[in-house]
C-alpha cells in the first residue's frame, strides 16, 4: 500500500504529460531517430489520459487521510530512500489545491511538489502559484500532443511527409479515440473551461499572482482550447466526421456567440472551419484519383448521413448567431449542388434539389456580412492556412456552381440602384427593405483576398489571361504554369469580374472598387488588374466622340482627378484668405470622397505589386498622376483625401526612378514649405494641416502619410542637392519638421483615438531609423561648406544621419523623448493587459531601440572624425548620456529600462533583440560595468526581474540557429531572433568577465558582487536560496542531451551557440577569481566536463568551424581543470578525466552515461597494455582525427575590367578583426565601396557595360566570402591545435606520474607522435596548404613530448621519428621561419632523448681502460649513434639549412640552429659536420659576425633595460664556437680564423659597469626577468673566457700560439681585468669571473709567452713583463683574500645575498667556485716554478720565508705574501676534503635508500628544487621520491668535484713548500735567488722551526688519509706520500746542518 501512495515528485498531472509532448514532439516535428519507438511507449503508457481527456484522478478519504498525516508520519517520495515530513503549510496548499481543481489529494500535492522544485524558473510565484501553472501546462501537453497526433494522419487535405510506420501508429490509436468518443468529449471541454469562470475560481482561492502570472494561466487555458478545437479542425481537414459527431458539432454551433465586436473567437473559428471541411467536397473537383476517400465520404455514400444533416441545417431550431446558420447553410447548399454533378448524387436527388433554398435562407441571413465581420474579423483567422484555403473554396464554388444566383443578386442589385436613384431625385429616403448582397459579397472579396498573409496569390483564380495580353512571363499562365488552358472556374470567375464591372451601377462602384483593390493584391494579379482598367476605358478623343468607355478605367479615373484639380485649384487660399481657420470646400461630396479614397486605394494596391503599372502610369503623357495628385494636394481637400493620395505618391516612390523625380516634385510644390520668406506667415503646407486642422479634429491621418511618404522615398532615392538654386540644398527641413513638428510634439497632442498617437510616433521614428541606418560618417560631413545662394553665402546643410546622430550625442529633446517613450513603453508591456495601439507602440519603441543601437554603432567613428576636424561641436558618448537622470522616475535608470525588454522576449522578441545589442555594446566600456551593476542591484525587485530577463531570453525553447536573414515565415523569423538575442547575450558575458570586477557578467552568472568574487558558493537553483541564473541557463543548455549516446543537442542544432557556451565556461574556470567556485560547482553539482568530454570529438558536418571551436574550448577547459585537480590531490577526479581521455580499451557507457563502479577504480595502467586483442582509439586521438590539416585554398580573381592589384588593396583596406579576434573583410563595406566605384564612371561605355560589372562585382563579393570562410577555418584549427596540445602537456607534466606509471606514459606519447607526424607527413608529401600555425603548434608540442620521453621504447619508433624529423627540416627549405624554429626545437628534444642523464660519482675504483672499450654499448649510445646515421645520410642538404638558418634569419630560428649544430657536434665523432663549417665558411661567418654583435651588445649595458634579443643570439653562437673549441682540430680552425683577434677588437668588454646605482639597476623591474646591467656584462665576459678556456685546454701542442693571443685579449683589457681581480664582491657572478679569469691567467701569464716566435722590441718587451709581474701579483693577493681570515666573512656574505629558498643550491656553487679559484691560483705557483728549473740563472720564490699564522694574513699587494699562507691553505684544504667526503658519503647512503627517507626530509630536499613555499606539500609522493633523488645526486656529484678540487689544491701545496724549503733550507750558498740575500739566518731557522710546528704529524697523518681515501683511485698515487716524505727529510737535514 505504501508503494501506491506514494508520491511522484515530478508530478503526475505534470511531469509524464510533458515527457509525452517531448516525445510526440520528437516523432512528428523534429523527426528525431528512434522517436517512433519511445512515442509508441508513451502512447500506450498515457493512453487513459486520451480516452478521459483532461479528466482528473478522484478525490479519496484514503488519499486525504494519507496527506493529513504527512506532517507527522511523513509520505513516501518515489525514488526516495525512507519517508519524508510535510510541513502543515504545504499540507493545506494541498487541499485548497485539491478542492480548487477537484482532483485527488495526491496528486495536488504532487503539484505542489512539483511547484517547489520548479520554482526558479518562476522568479517571484510561490509553489502554489507555480502548481497552478504546471497543472494548465499538463493540460497543454495533452492537447497539443493530440493536436499534433490528428495532424499526422494520411488525409484528403495535407500530409507531414512522415514515415509510413509513424502514420500508421498515429492513425490506429486516433481512430481508436475518436471510436471512443473523442468529438463528444472534446465539445463538453470547450463548454466547460473558460478563461472567465478558471479566474474566477483561482481568483477567490489566491491561485493568481501577479500580472505576468495571470498572463501566463490565461494563455495556458485559452492554448488548451485553441487545441482542442483545433484538434477537430485537423481532424476534417483529413477524414469527414460520423453522422452523431457532426450533428454534435453542430448542435455545439447553434449555441455559439459572438464577440463584442461581432467576431468569432478563435476556438469557435476552429469549429467553424472543422464544420466547413467535414461539409467539403471540392477536394473531389481537384482531379484526385483517390477513390478510397470517394467511398469514405459519407456525404456520398451513407445517405442517412445526408438526411440528418439537411434536416438539422433545414428544419432545425434557430441560431444564435443567424449569420453563422446562414455560412453553414451556404456550404451545405454548394456541397448539395456539388454532389448532384457527381454520378453518386443520382441516389441524393431528393437533397440535391434543395440548394437553391438553402443558398436563399443563407442569403437571407447575411451570409456575405457574417462572412466578413464575423470569420474575416477574427484574430485568429489569418493564422493559418487552411482556413484561407476553404474560405476561398467556398466562394469561388458560389461563384462557380451558382452563376444563376449570382445573376440573381445583380440583377437585383441594379434594380435598388434604380430605387434609389428615383428616391433622390425625388428628394425623398431611399426604401429600408434593399438588400445588398451583392455589396457584401464584393466587400467580402475585397476584404478576403486583400491579406495574403502565406503568400498563397490565391486571386489569381480570378484573373483568366486573354490572348491580347502580350506579357512574355504571364500570357497563357495559370498558377504558374504557362501555356495552358484555363479551367472552366476560372474562366467563370474571370467573366465574374469582367461582367460585374460592365454598366455598373452608382451603388456598386465603391465595392466593386474595394472587390478590384482585393483582387489586385500580389505581383501578378496587380499586372492582371491594371490590364483590365487599361482595356476598359476608351481614349478621351473617342469619349467625346460619343464611344462611352467603363466608369471602372484609368482613364476615367484620371480624367475625374484632373476635372477635380481644375475646378478645386482655383479655390486654393492665399496668404491674404488665412484669416479663416476652415477654409470653404466646395466640389467634393461625401460620396465622391469614398469614391476617390476607393480609387486611389486600388491605385495603391496596383501600383505598390507591379513595378511595370508603377512606370506605365508615370510615364502616361495624359494622365500625369503624380503632378495631379500633388497639384490636389494643394487644393483644399479633406485630409483624408489627402492622406490617401501621398499613399498613393509613397507607392510610385518605390521606383528610384520615380523617387528621385517626386522629390524634385514635392520640392516645387512646397507641400512642406522649405523656402521661407521672413516675415511672411506660412499660407499652406502640411505643416499648417497639422497644426491648425489636425489638431483641432484630433485626427492625424496626413502627418502620418506624409511619414509613410518620406519613409518610402528616404528608402528609395535622397537626393543630396534637394532644393539647390531656392534654398540651401539638403534634407535638413524635412528633418527638422518631422523633429521638430510630428516627433517631438506627439506627446502633448490630443487624440480623439488613442491608437493613433503611437501610429504617429511609430511612422515618424521610422523615418528616422532609416535615416540613420544608412548614414556612414565621413570627414567631409564635418567640415562647413558655403553655398552661395541670391549673391550671399550660406552653410549647406549637413546630411540627415549626421544629424540625427548630432541629436543623439547630446542631452537634446530628442533622446530624451526615445528615453521616456522607452519607460513608458516597459511600464505598459509590464501591465501585460491589451490596450489601443500597443502593437504600434512596441513599434515605436523598436525603432528608438535600433535608433540607440546605431548611435552606440557609429558613434566611435563619429566622434573620431569630429575630433580631427577640430570642430567645434560639442558631443557626449551614448554611454553617458544614458546614464543620465530620468524626468520620470527621478533616477538613473535609462539602462535599466532597455534592459527591461528582455523580460518581454517571449511576447516581443524583436525589442528584446535590440536591448541585448546595446547592453553588448555598452558592455565594452569598463567604466560603465561596475556602475551598471549598482543600478542593477540597488533595488531588489528590479534586480529579479532582470536576472529574470536575461535567463528566460537564454531558456527560450523557440530559438533556431541557420535561419537564412531574409526569411518571410514568421515563425523562422522569431526562432531566428531569439537565437541571435542568446549571442548578444553570450557575447555580452563574455565581453564582461574580460573586463575588472565588479562587473555584469559575474553578476548575471550569478557570482558575489558585493563581495569577494572567489567567497562565492554557487548552487543549484533554488538550494538556500539560490536564483536561477544564466550560468545556470548556459549549463542546461549544454547539459541537454549529454546524457545520451547522441551527446549534447546543442553541438548540432546551434553550433555557435554552444561554442559562446562553451567560450563563458572556459572564461569562468580560467579567470582567477572566478576559477574555484565555478570548477567546484561544475565537478560537484554537474559533472559537467566528464559528461562533455565523453563525447567528443564533435562532429558537425554543417559548420565544422563551430564544432572546432567548441571542442577547444572545452578541451582548455579541461586542461585547466587536470591542473587544478592533480594539484589540490584530488585524485579520483583526476584519475577518472585521465581514464576517458587515455583509454584505448572499449568501455560501454551505462543509461545514467557515468561509466561503472568496476571500470571506475581502474587506473590508467590497467588498460594501457599493448597487445591486447582488442582496442579502441583513444579519445584524445580522436579528437586529433577530427582537425582536417589540409585547407583548400580560395581560387585566384579571375577580372576583365578591374585591376586585380587595386581590388585587393581595396579588400585589405576593408579588412577588419571580427568578434572572435579573426582577420576578415567587411564585405557590406567592400559592397558599398566597389557599387560607389561603378556609379562613379561616366560615359555611354559605362552605362551599358554596367550589368558585366556588377556581375564582377558580384564575383569579387563571392571571392571574398570564401576568403573570409578560410581564414576562420584557419584560425578555428589553430585554435583546436592549440587547446589539444595545451590539454596534452597537461596530461604529461601536470598531472601526477603514479597515474600514468612511466613505461605507459611512454607509449602514450608514442601514439601522439606518432599520429603527429603521420599526420604532417601525408599532407607534407600531397603538398597541400598547411597552416604555419598547425605546424608550429605540432613540433612545439612534439618538442613537449620529446622532452618527457625516455629511451625505454623500441629503436624502430626512434629511428621513424628521427627521420621524419630531419626529413622536415631539409624540406621545410626556405619556408616559414617560425615552422622552422619550431621544427628544430622538437629536433632539439629528439636528440636530447639521447642524452645520458646524469650519474653520481661514488668515488669507487673504475674500470681499467680494457673493459670500458670492450663494455658492451649502452642504450644511448646506440640511440645516439643511430640518430648521427640519419642526420649523415642526408649528407651536405641538411648540414646546408641548419648552417644557413645559424647565420642569418629570425633571432629564435638562429638560436635554435645553432642550438642544433651544437648538439649535432657533440655526438659527431668523426667530425664530418666541423670539416664542412670550417671548409664551407660558415664558422669564419660565425667569428666574424663577433665583431658585428659588438655593437648591439654594447646598447645592452645602458641602464634602461633594452631588447635582450643580441644577448641570447651571442651567448647561443658563443656556446657553437666552445663546443667547436673543444676538439684540437676545432680550437685551431678557430685561432685560423681569427677569433681572440676579433674578441680583442670588441669594445664591450670595456663597458663594466662601475657605479653602483648601474650595478643594482636590474632590481628596479618587478618582474625580475630582466637582469641588472651588471648581470648582462657577465652575460656577455663569461661565454668569452669559457671559450679561451677551452681553446687553451685544446690547444696542447701548439700551445704558445693560442695562449700568446689569448694574452694579448687580457693586456688589451687589462683594465677591466685587474677592476675584476680587485673588486671586493663576492656574488656567485663575480666568484664566476675570478674562477674563469684565473684559469686563463694560470695558463698565459708565463714567463714562457716571452719567447714567442716573433721579433719583440725591449720597450714592449718590458710592458709585456710588467702585464704579467702584475697579474701575477693580483693572482697571489687574491689567494690572500680568500685563504685568510677573509674567508669566513666571504661565506658569510654569501648566506646573506643569497635568498633563502636558493641558499643551499647557491652556497654549494659559491664553494665549488671559491675552491676552483684557490686551486687555478696553486696551478699558477706550480707553472711559474716548473718553469723556473734548477738550471735556470734565478729561482722563482712566490712566497716570503715566513711560516708563521697571524691573525690576519691579509698583506698589502706590494709586499710577497708569505708561506704560511700556502701552509694555511693546506690545513683549511685538508679539514674542508673529509668535511666533503663525509657529506659525500651521507649524500650516497641517502641516494641508496631514498625511498626509506622520512617525509621532512624528503620536503627538505625538493624543497631546492621547487619554486613557492607551498609548492613542495602538493607534490605527489612519487613525483617527490624523483626530486629528491634528483636532488641527491646533485649533491653527491657537487661534493665529488669539491672532494677533486680540495685534493688538487692539497697536492699543489705540498709541491710549493717543498720547492721554497728547498730553495730557502738547502741551497748553501744562496747565490741563486737575488731575494735571498735579503733573507737572514734567523729568518731561516724561524721558517724551519715554524714549518716543523705547522707541518706536524697530525697534519702528515691527515695527508696520508687523503690520499689513502681519494688518490688511490687516481693516477697520482703516493704522490702526497713523496712530498710528504721530502718536507720531512728535508726539514730533518736542516735541522741537522744547524746542530
Amino acid at each position: 500500500m505504501a508503494t501506491q501512495m506514494a508520491v511522484n515528485s515530478g508530478a503526475s498531472l505534470w511531469g509524464p504529460l510533458k515527457e509525452l509532448w517531448e516525445a510526440v514532439e520528437g516523432a512528428i516535428w523534429r523527426r528525431q531517430p528512434e522517436s517512433v519507438y519511445l512515442l509508441d511507449l508513451q502512447l500506450k503508457k498515457h493512453k487513459p489520459s486520451f480516452l478521459t481527456l483532461f479528466k482528473n484522478p478522484m478525490k479519496s478519504a484514503e488519499q486525504r487521510e494519507k496527506v493529513r498525516k504527512a506532517s507527522t508520519e511523513g509520505i513516501a517520495v518515489q525514488g526516495q530512500q525512507g519517508v519524508r515530513l510535510l510541513p502543515e503549510q504545504l499540507i493545506s496548499e494541498a487541499f485548497i489545491l485539491s478542492d480548487l481543481f477537484d482532483l485527488g489529494e495526491l496528486a495536488a500535492l504532487e503539484l505542489l511538489l512539483a511547484g517547489e522544485h520548479q520554482q526558479p524558473h518562476f522568479p517571484g510565484l510561490t509553489r502554489g502559484l507555480v502548481a497552478v501553472l504546471l497543472y494548465w501546462d499538463g493540460k497543454r501537453c495533452v492537447a497539443n500532443s493530440l493536436r499534433s497526433l490528428i495532424q499526422s494522419r494520411h488525409g484528403k487535405t495535407f500530409t507531414l511527409d512522415l514515415s509510413p510506420e509513424l502514420v500508421n501508429l498515429t492513425m490506429r490509436f486516433t481512430d481508436e479515440l475518436m471510436a471512443q468518443g473523442l468529438t463528444k468529449q472534446i465539445l463538453n471541454l470547450l463548454s466547460d473551461i473558460s478563461v472567465t469562470r478558471e479566474f474566477e475560481r483561482l481568483q477567490k482561492e489566491r491561485g493568481l499572482g501577479n500580472e505576468k502570472h495571470r498572463k501566463e494561466v490565461s494563455d495556458l487555458i485559452k492554448e488548451c482550447r485553441q487545441s482542442l478545437a483545433e484538434c477537430l479542425f485537423a481532424w476534417t481537414c483529413q477524414s469527414p466526421l460520423s453522422k452523431e459527431d457532426t450533428l454534435t458539432l453542430i448542435g455545439h454551433l447553434e449555441t455559439v456567440t459572438a464577440e463584442a465586436d461581432g467576431s468569432l473567437d478563435s476556438v469557435n473559428l476552429a469549429l467553424v472551419m472543422a464544420l466547413l471541411y467535414c461539409l467539403d467536397v471540392s477536394f473531389l473537383e481537384q482531379g484526385t484519383e483517390d477513390r478510397e476517400g470517394i467511398h469514405a465520404l459519407p456525404l456520398l455514400t451513407e445517405k442517412q448521413y445526408v438526411a440528418a444533416v439537411h434536416s438539422r441545417l433545414v428544419e432545425g431550431q434557430a441560431w444564435k448567431l443567424p449569420g453563422l446558420q446562414a455560412v453553414v447553410q451556404l456550404a451545405w447548399a454548394l456541397s448539395l449542388r456539388a454532389v448532384s454533378q457527381l454520378p453518386q448524387g443520382a441516389a441524393l436527388v431528393e437533397f440535391t434539389e434543395a440548394d437553391e433554398a438553402l443558398a436563399d435562407q443563407a442569403l437571407l441571413g447575411g451570409v456575405f456580412l457574417f462572412l466578413t465581420e464575423g470569420i474575416l474579423g477574427s484574430d485568429g483567422f489569418s493564422q493559418e492556412e487552411f482556413y484561407t484555403r476553404r474560405l476561398h473554396s467556398l466562394i469561388t464554388d458560389f461563384l462557380a456552381l451558382m452563376p444563376m444566383k449570382v445573376k440573381q443578386l445583380r440583377n437585383r442589385a441594379d434594380e435598388d440602384a434604380r430605387l434609389i436613384h428615383m428616391a433622390l431625385q425625388m428628394g425623398s429616403e431611399p426604401p429600408s427593405s434593399l438588400r445588398k448582397d451583392l455589396d457584401h459579397l464584393m466587400i467580402l472579396i475585397g476584404e478576403f483576398y486583400s491579406k495574403d498573409p502565406f503568400e498563397l496569390e490565391l486571386a489569381l483564380e480570378f484573373w483568366c489571361p486573354s490572348e491580347s495580353l502580350q506579357h512574355t512571363s504571364l500570357t497563357g499562365s495559370f498558377l504558374g504554369v504557362p501555356l495552358q488552358r484555363p479551367p472552366h472556374k476560372q474562366v467563370v470567375l474571370s467573366k465574374f469580374v469582367r461582367q460585374m464591372g460592365d454598366l455598373l451601377p452608382a451603388t456598386l462602384y465603391i465595392p466593386y472598387l474595394r472587390m478590384l483593390k482585393g483582387l489586385a493584391n500580389g505581383s501578378q494579379c496587380s499586372h492582371y488588374c491594371f490590364s483590365l482598367l487599361k482595356t476598359n476605358g476608351a481614349p478621351h478623343e473617342n469619349r467625346q466622340a460619343g464611344v462611352s468607355g467603363s466608369v471602372v478605367s484609368w482613364e476615367h479615373f484620371f480624367h475625374s482627378l484632373m476635372l477635380y484639380h481644375e475646378n478645386l485649384r482655383r479655390d486654393v487660399p492665399s496668404a491674404d484668405s488665412m484669416q479663416y481657420r476652415h477654409p470653404p470646400i466646395r466640389g467634393i461630396t461625401q460620396r465622391e470622397l469614398e469614391g476617390l479614397t476607393a480609387f486611389l486605394q486600388l491605385l495603391t494596391t496596383i501600383i505598390t505589386w507591379s513595378e511595370n503599372a508603377r512606370l506605365a502610369l508615370c510615364e502616361h503623357p495624359q494622365w500625369t498622376p503624380v503632378v495631379v495628385m500633388l497639384g490636389l494636394l494643394q487644393c483644399s481637400v479633406q485630409p483624408v483625401l489627402k492622406a490617401q493620395i501621398l499613399h498613393a505618391l509613397a507607392a510610385f516612390g518605390k521606383s528610384p526612378e520615380i523617387a528621385a523625380s517626386l522629390w524634385q516634385s514635392l520640392e516645387y510644390t512646397q507641400i512642406l514649405q522649405t523656402v521661407k520668406v521672413p516675415g511672411q506667415r506660412q499660407a499652406a503646407g502640411i505643416e499648417v494641416e497639422l497644426n491648425e486642422i489636425e489638431s483641432s479634429c484630433e485626427e492625424y491621418p496626413l502627418t502620418r502619410a506624409f511619414c509613410h511618404l518620406i519613409s518610402t522615398l528616404v528608402e528609395s532615392a535622397l537626393p543630396v542637392n534637394l532644393g539647390a538654386g531656392l534654398r540651401a540644398p539638403g534634407f535638413q527641413p524635412y528633418l527638422d519638421f518631422l523633429r521638430d513638428s510630428v516627433f517631438l510634439a506627439f506627446p502633448t497632442r490630443a487624440y480623439r483615438r488613442p491608437a493613433e498617437k503611437w501610429e504617429v510616433a511609430e511612422a515618424v521614428l521610422e523615418v528616422f531609423h532609416k535615416l540613420l541606418r544608412v548614414y556612414e560618417p565621413q570627414p567631409a560631413d564635418f567640415l562647413q561648406e558655403m553655398v552661395e545662394l541670391q549673391g550671399e553665402q550660406m552653410p549647406a546643410h549637413k546630411p540627415p544621419g549626421h544629424s540625427l546622430m548630432f541629436h543623439l550625442l547630446n542631452d537634446s529633446p530628442a533622446i530624451s523623448l526615445c528615453l521616456s517613450l522607452l519607460e513608458e513603453g516597459a511600464c505598459q508591456l509590464d501591465t501585460y493587459a491589451p490596450f489601443p495601439g500597443k502593437k504600434q507602440l512596441e513599434s515605436a519603441v523598436l525603432h528608438c531601440l535600433c535608433l540607440l543601437e546605431l548611435a552606440l554603432q557609429k558613434e566611435v567613428t563619429f566622434m573620431d572624425l569630429l575630433r580631427e576636424s577640430q570642430t567645434s561641436l560639442l558631443v557626449s558618448p551614448v554611454e553617458q548620456l544614458l546614464q543620465g537622470v530620468s524626468a520620470r522616475s527621478r533616477q538613473a535608470d535609462h539602462i535599466t529600462n532597455i534592459a527591461r525588454y528582455l523580460y518581454h522576449s517571449s511576447s516581443n522578441p524583436d525589442a528584446a533583440f535590440q536591448s541585448a545589442k546595446i547592453l553588448r555594446r555598452i558592455a565594452r566600456y569598463p567604466n560603465i560595468q561596475s556602475r551598471l551593476v549598482g543600478d542593477f542591484t540597488h533595488d531588489q525587485a528590479v534586480s529579479k526581474k532582470l536576472m529574470a530577463g536575461f535567463v528566460e531570453c537564454l531558456d527560450s525553447e523557440e530559438a533556431q540557429e541557420g535561419v537564412a536573414a531574409d526569411d518571410s515565415d514568421p515563425e523562422k523569423r522569431v526562432a531566428r531572433i531569439h537565437h541571435e538575442t542568446k549571442i548578444h547575450i553570450l557575447n555580452l558575458l563574455i565581453t564582461s568577465l574580460e573586463l575588472k570586477g565588479p562587473n555584469l557578467g559575474l553578476y548575471l552568472l550569478g557570482y558575489e558582487v558585493k563581495k569577494p568574487v572567489s567567497s562565492t558558493n554557487l548552487q543549484d537553483p533554488g538550494v538556500l536560496g539560490c536564483p536561477r541564473s544564466c550560468l545556470h541557463a548556459i549549463l542546461s543548455l549544454l547539459q541537454r542531451g549529454s546524457e545520451w549516446r547522441t551527446g549534447p543537442v546543442l553541438t548540432k542544432q546551434a553550433p555557435q551557440l554552444a561554442e559562446l557556451c562553451y567560450q563563458v565556461i572556459y572564461q569562468l574556470c580560467a579567470c582567477p577569481d572566478t576559477s574555484g567556485p565555478t570548477m567546484r560547482y561544475l565537478r560537484t553539482s554537474q559533472d559537467f566536463l566528464f559528461s562533455h568530454l565523453q563525447h567528443l570529438p564533435f562532429i558537425v558536418p554543417e559548420n565544422e568551424i563551430a564544432a572546432l571551436s567548441q571542442m577547444s574550448w572545452l578541451m582548455k577547459t579541461a586542461a585547466i581543470e587536470l591542473r587544478v585537480t592533480s594539484l589540490n590531490r584530488q585524485r579520483s577526479h583526476t584519475q577518472r578525466l585521465l581514464n576517458l581521455l587515455l583509454d584505448d580499451q572499449p568501455h560501454t557507457l551505462h543509461a545514467d552515461g557515468e561509466t561503472g563502479m568496476e571500470e571506475e577504480s581502474r587506473s590508467v595502467s590497467g588498460f594501457l597494455h599493448f597487445g591486447t586483442v582488442s582496442k579502441v582509439r583513444r579519445r584524445l586521438l580522436s579528437v586529433l582525427d577530427a582537425i582536417d590539416f589540409s585547407q583548400e585554398a580560395p581560387e585566384l580573381l579571375q577580372l576583365d575590367f578591374f585591376e586585380r592589384a587595386q581590388i585587393e588593396q581595396v579588400i585589405t583596406n576593408c579588412e577588419h578583426v571580427n568578434e572572435q579576434g579573426h582577420t576578415v573583410c567587411n564585405v557590406k563595406l567592400l559592397h558599398r565601396v566597389l557599387v560607389a566605384e561603378i556609379n562613379a564612371l561616366q560615359g555611354m561605355a559605362a552605362i551599358g557595360q554596367r550589368p558585366l560589372l556588377l556581375e564582377e562585382v558580384n564575383s569579387i563579393l563571392q571571392q571574398v566570402v570564401e576568403r573570409n570562410r578560410v581564414r576562420c577555418s584557419l584560425n578555428a584549427k589553430r585554435h583546436a591545435l592549440q587547446s589539444w596540445r595545451s590539454l596534452v602537456e597537461t596530461i604529461l607534466t601536470a598531472c601526477p606520474s603514479e597515474l600514468i606509471p612511466a613505461d605507459q606514459r611512454q607509449l602514450i606519447i608514442r601514439d601522439l607522435l606518432l599520429d603527429l607526424h603521420d599526420k604532417v607527413g601525408k599532407l607534407m608529401r600531397r603538398k597541400m596548404l598547411l597552416n604555419e600555425e598547425q605546424h608550429v603548434i605540432c613540433f612545439s608540442l612534439s618538442s613537449r613530448c620529446y622532452q618527457k620521453m625516455l629511451v625505454a621504447l623500441d629503436q624502430d619508433f626512434y629511428w621513424i621519428l628521427s627521420c621524419a624529423q630531419v626529413r622536415r627540416v631539409v624540406f621545410s627549405g626556405g619556408g616559414f621561419q617560425r615552422l622552422r624554429a619550431h621544427l628544430y626545437g622538437a629536433l632539439l628534444y629528439y636528440l636530447q632523448i639521447a642524452q645520458k642523464p646524469e650519474e653520481p660519482e661514488t668515488l669507487q675504483t673504475g674500470n681499467s681502460m680494457w673493459e670500458r672499450l670492450t663494455a658492451p654499448e649502452d642504450c644511448f649510445s646506440k640511440l645516439q649513434r643511430e640518430n648521427l646515421a640519419i642526420i649523415e645520410s642526408y649528407g651536405t642538404a641538411l648540414m646546408e639549412v641548419v648552417c644557413r638558418d645559424a647565420c642569418d634569419g629570425h633571432e629564435i630560428g638562429r638560436m635554435l640552429a645553432l642550438a642544433v649544430l651544437d648538439r649535432v657536434l657533440s655526438i659527431d665523432r668523426q667530425c664530418q659536420w666541423l670539416v664542412y663549417l670550417c671548409n664551407s665558411g660558415y664558422l669564419r661567418v660565425l667569428v666574424e659576425s663577433l665583431r658585428q654583435d659588438d655593437a648591439a651588445l654594447q646598447t645592452l649595458l645602458t641602464p634602461q633595460p633594452p631588447l635582450l634579443k643580441p644577448l641570447y643570439i651571442y651567448e647561443s653562437k658563443m656556446a657553437l664556437l666552445t663546443r667547436v673549441a673543444k676538439t684540437a682540430q676545432g680550437a685551431m680552425e678557430l685561432l685560423r680564423c681569427g677569433l681572440i683577434g676579433q674578441l680583442v677588437e670588441c669594445q664591450v668588454f670595456h663597458m663594466l659597469p662601475q657605479n653602483d646605482a648601474l650595478r643594482v639597476f636590474g632590481q628596479r623591474d618587478p618582474s625580475g626577468f630582466i637582469p641588472s646591467p651588471l648581470e648582462r656584462y657577465r652575460q656577455i665576459l663569461l661565454p668569452t673566457l669559457r671559450l679561451m678556456q677551452v681553446i687553451l685546454t685544446s690547444t696542447t701542442t701548439q700551445h704558445q700560439q693560442g695562449a700568446a693571443q689569448v694574452l694579448q685579449w687580457l693586456i688589451v683589457h687589462s683594465d677591466v681585468i685587474q677592476s675584476i681581480l680587485h673588486d671586493q664582491d663576492m656574488s656567485m657572478g663575480a666568484l664566476q669571473e675570478l674562477s674563469l679569469l684565473t684559469a686563463i691567467i694560470s695558463k698565459t701569464a708565463l714567463p714562457g709567452a716571452l719567447e714567442m716566435g716573433q721579433e719583440v722590441n725591449s720597450a714592449a718587451l718590458m710592458e709585456l713583463q710588467g702585464h704579467i709581474g702584475r697579474f701575477q701579483r693580483q693572482g697571489l693577493s687574491l689567494l690572500v683574500r680568500l685563504v685568510g681570515t677573509d674567508r669566513a666573512r666571504y661565506l658569510k656574505q654569501i648566506e646573506e645575498t643569497v635568498s633563502p629558498g636558493d641558499l643551499a643550491e647557491k652556497r654549494e656553487e659559491m664553494e665549488v667556485a671559491m675552491q676552483q679559484i684557490c686551486a687555478n691560483i696553486m696551478e699558477y705557483c706550480q707553472t711559474l716554478l716548473l718553469q723556473s728549473s734548477a738550471e735556470a740563472q734565478f729561482s722563482l720564490c712566490l712566497f716570503s720565508p715566513s711560516a708563521s699564522e697571524p691573525a690576519d694574513v691579509a698583506v698589502p699587494s706590494a709586499r710577497v705574501p708569505s708561506l704560511g699562507l700556502v701552509l694555511l691553505l693546506l690545513k683549511n684544504s685538508t679539514t674542508d676534503f673529509f668535511r666533503y667526503h663525509d657529506s659525500h658519503r651521507q649524500s650516497l647512503n641517502k641516494l641508496e635508500r631514498v625511498e626509506q627517507l622520512p617525509p621532512e626530509e624528503l620536503k627538505e630536499l625538493c624543497q631546492v628544487l621547487v619554486s613557492g613555499s607551498g609548492g613542495v606539500e602538493k607534490i605527489p609522493s612519487v613525483q617527490r621520491n624523483v626530486l629528491a633523488k634528483r636532488r641527491l645526486v646533485q649533491l653527491v656529484n657537487n661534493r665529488a668535484k669539491l672532494l677533486a678540487l680540495c685534493s688538487y689544491i692539497i697536492e699543489t701545496c705540498l709541491f710549493v713548500i717543498w720547492r721554497h724549503l728547498e730553495f730557502y733550507l738547502l741551497d748553501p750558498s744562496g747565490s741563486r735567488g737575488l731575494s735571498v740575500s735579503r733573507v737572514s739566518q734567523q729568518d731561516l731557522e724561524q721558517l724551519q722551526s715554524d714549518v716543523a710546528n705547522s707541518f706536524n704529524e697530525p697534519l702528515q697523518r691527515k695527508l696520508l688519509e687523503v690520499e689513502g681515501l681519494y688518490s688511490k683511485t687516481r693516477s697520482r698515487h703516493t704522490f702526497i706520500q713523496a712530498l710528504t716524505r721530502r718536507i720531512r727529510v728535508m726539514l730533518r737535514i736542516r735541522r741537522s746542518k744547524c746542530k
